[in-house]
């Protein structure tokens, strides 16, 4: 299916790209507390909205 080479860099390439990723995010913490700060209420709101319909599909089947 997959060599060892394939194996080797994919695991190679998901290191780099977290370490990347985190860099980036630490990097442009500021930005995203000034711009984003209220954001988990929207992400509250669209889980809630999810688990709602899930709710009603269940109770009224």
């Amino acid at each position: 299916m997959f060599s060892t080479g394939q194996w080797v860099f994919a695991g190679l390439f998901l290191v780099a790209f977290i370490i990347v990723m985190i860099f980036m995010y630490r990097k442009d913490l500021n930005l995203h507390r000034k711009y984003y700060k209220n954001s988990i209420y929207v992400l509250v709101g669209f889980i809630a909205f999810i688990l709602l319909l899930f709710v009603i599909k269940v109770y009224l089947k």
